[in-house]
C-alpha cells in the first residue's frame, strides 16, 4: 500500500530531513520562499499546517506572529516539528486523505499545504475539509509538483491518467525511495474550483539566487522549466450563501 510506504520513508528520513531542510536548495530557496509569498497578512492569524512536515514553514509563520496547528502522517516529522518549535504551535499526528474531525468548521484564516498532496490518488475529500475548516474568505496556499515537469520526469505516456509513481531520493543521506501520484493539469485544478474554491494565483516559481551558490546546474535548469507550482485559491462567497440560503429553506 503506498500510504505505507510513504510513511515508512519519511519516517526513515526524518532526521536527516530535518537538519537539512533549512538550506537544502529546493526547500529554502525555491518551494519555500515562492510559497510564502503567496500569504498576505499572517499576524494574528490562524494556520493549518497541513502535512506540516519537520516544522519549518510553522516555525516561519509562527514568527511572523499567526498561530500555527500543524500535522502530519509521519510521527517522526511531528517529533521534530514540536522540537523545533518548542512552546509553539500545535502538532499532532494524522492522514491527510481522512476528514480532520478534531478541527471545528471555520476555524482557519489560511490553510498551507506545501509539497504533499501529489501523495495523495484523490484530492476531493481532502480540499472539501480544507474549505470547511477555513473561515469566510478564508484562503487554500499549496505547493505541488508541476504536472508538466512530472509527465516528462516520470517518462509518462498517458498524460490524462492519475497513475502511481515512484523514485529514489538520494539528497537525505541515503537513498530512499518514494511513492507518489503523477496527475494532469486539470486534476490539480478542478479539485479545487469544484469543492469551493477560485484561483486567486497561480505562480510558476523561479529559484532565488542564493540556490545557485549550492546548485549551479538544477539553478540553470529551474530557471528554464519549473519544477514545481503554487497557488492560491480563496473560498467561494457564493458558497456560503448557498449554503445559509439551504439551511434556511
Amino acid at each position: 500500500m503506498n500510504k505505507e510506504k510513504i510513511k515508512k520513508a519519511y519516517n526513515e528520513l526524518a532526521e536527516s530531513y530535518n537538519k537539512l531542510i533549512d538550506h537544502k536548495p529546493h526547500n529554502a530557496y525555491y518551494d519555500r520562499p515562492n510559497t510564502l509569498n503567496l500569504f498576505k497578512d499572517v499576524e494574528n492569524k490562524s494556520i493549518l499546517d497541513a502535512a506540516c512536515g519537520p516544522g519549518k514553514y510553522a516555525e516561519i509563520l509562527l514568527s511572523k506572529g499567526s498561530q500555527v496547528t500543524g500535522f502530519d502522517l509521519s510521527a517522526e516529522m511531528i517529533k521534530f516539528a514540536k522540537q523545533r518549535n518548542v512552546n509553539q504551535g500545535t502538532f499532532f499526528v494524522h492522514d491527510l486523505s481522512k476528514p480532520l474531525t478534531m478541527i471545528k468548521d471555520e476555524s482557519f484564516d489560511y490553510v498551507l499545504c506545501a509539497l504533499a498532496l501529489h501523495y495523495l490518488e484523490d484530492w476531493n475529500l481532502t480540499i472539501k475539509e480544507f474549505h470547511r475548516v477555513l473561515k469566510p474568505n478564508g484562503q487554500l496556499i499549496i505547493s505541488i509538483e508541476h504536472p508538466f515537469f512530472e509527465y516528462n520526469y516520470f517518462q509518462s505516456t498517458e498524460y490524462f491518467k492519475t497513475e502511481p509513481v515512484k523514485c529514489v531520493w538520494t539528497g537525505f543521506g541515503r537513498p530512499i525511495e518514494i511513492n507518489s501520484h503523477r496527475r494532469p493539469l486539470n486534476d490539480c485544478i478542478a479539485p479545487l474550483t469544484e469543492n469551493g474554491f477560485y484561483i486567486d494565483k497561480l505562480v510558476e516559481p523561479k529559484p532565488l539566487k542564493e540556490f545557485e551558490e549550492l546548485d549551479k546546474k538544477h539553478y540553470k535548469e529551474l530557471n528554464e522549466f519549473p519544477a514545481f507550482m503554487c497557488i492560491r485559491a480563496v473560498k467561494k462567497q457564493e458558497t456560503i450563501a448557498k449554503k445559509t440560503n439551504d439551511n434556511n429553506a
